[in-house]
């Protein structure tokens, strides 16, 4: 029988989800998980994942390197590579818990690292440059290894399923964190691959994404010139690079860089602020419908594309900030909230850590700004 339009969910692609406590206070993975499984819908079981923050304190001045692989003689390959270019403190495999529910695991392993001063020496890179190119070099050049997360107190959870099988997959609710993010994948333009779900990451950037990046070849190429290699087949790949070089690399502000991949409407905009950024970075803007979620060590932006063709909402309760692609997400969590608001196109909500000192130091790819924060 013939369906009809309206007889037929069509879910606009993808979920995303994040849960912050602004006073630094970790929290157990369990509340992400029952936040992102609302929206089960939204998902196909082609790809799930999360990142936290705050999860080594341990090894909180280490690179922690979670890294998957296609078999033993990959992970023979890569070790080698890492150990000339880092000093490995802890090398274990990943925690999990097998269930029926995840079929084809890689092997996964979490490697706290820091690297070698005499590879800092030899190739005259800082930690944080020399860091990104380690992992560029391992996702484009050594078959069969993939660099999931490669930040500091931080971690990226990811792979091919629904995202709260992936959660069970993973143990989550053993873990704590002050900061959380989500995502549950329906693929449309890429496949459904472990390294190809969300989120995505480069040293303490993690970006979810909902949508589609129709200008995806123009960011790319622009993201090669400065040494980024684009080769996971997804692309929300670009949306981690393209953070990482404005703010970390360029040093632009946070306003700045929202401005740069989601341009305000001519009659809203500074035109001779809007002009610099356009002359310098106008192959960086992003089209197409999004809603995102990028997060770091002292916080998180979300925010979606300026005609707001992707759903996004917000909300507060005391210490706490959630955004999620639908209302119903938070609601699971947190019944009772002191504030609820869907954001305008184009509108970040900003939420970072309460300055408290000795809680975090804050990173150079951290949230600065003096945009407005929820």
């Amino acid at each position: 029988m013939l369906k009809l339009e309206g007889d037929i969910r069509i879910p606009a692609g993808c979920a995303i989800a994040a849960v912050l406590n602004r006073s630094g206070q970790r929290f157990d993975g369990s509340t992400i998980i029952a936040s992102i499984a609302t929206m089960h819908k939204r998902s196909n079981g082609l790809g799930g994942g999360f990142a936290a923050y705050g999860v080594y304190p341990q090894y909180r001045d280490h690179y922690a390197l979670h890294i998957f692989y296609d078999d033993a003689g990959a992970q023979q390959m890569c070790e080698r590579y890492l150990m000339h270019h880092f000093r490995i403190t802890e090398r274990e495999p990943v925690p999990v818990r097998y269930t029926r529910k995840i079929a084809r695991a890689p092997l996964i392993w979490r490697y706290f690292a820091l690297p070698r001063e005499d590879s800092l020496s030899r190739q005259q890179l800082g930690e944080e440059d020399f860091v990104a190119a380690v992992v560029m070099t391992i996702n484009s050049d050594l078959g069969g290894a993939y660099v999931v997360s490669s930040g500091r107190n931080m971690a990226a959870f990811k792979g091919e399923g629904y995202p709260e099988d992936i959660g069970e997959f993973f143990r989550l609710e053993e873990y704590q964190a002050y900061l959380w993010t989500a995502h549950g994948r329906f693929p449309t333009n890429t496949p459904g691959w472990w390294g190809g779900a969300h989120p995505f990451t480069l040293l303490n950037w993690s970006v979810v994404h909902n949508g589609e990046i129709s200008s995806y070849s123009t960011n790319r190429r622009y993201l090669e010139m400065y040494g980024y290699k684009i080769s996971l087949q997804t692309d929300t790949e670009v949306i981690a690079y393209a953070f990482d070089f404005l703010m970390r690399k360029e040093g632009l502000s946070l306003e700045d860089a929202i401005d740069v991949i989601a341009a305000p409407f001519w009659s809203k905009l500074d035109r001779e602020r809007q002009a610099r950024l356009r002359r310098r970075y106008a192959s960086l803007l992003l089209n197409g419908p999004f809603s995102i979620i990028v997060a770091t060590n002292n916080g998180l932006i979300a925010v979606n594309d300026r005609i707001k063709l992707r759903p996004l909402v917000a909300a507060s309760r005391n210490e706490y900030l959630y955004v999620a692609s639908e209302e119903a997400a938070i609601r699971a969590v947190a019944p009772v909230l002191d504030r609820t608001w869907s954001p305008g196109g184009g509108e970040p909500v900003i939420g970072l850590l309460h300055n408290q000192e000795g809680l975090l130091e804050a990173p150079s790819t951290g949230l600065e700004t003096n945009a407005r924060s929820a």
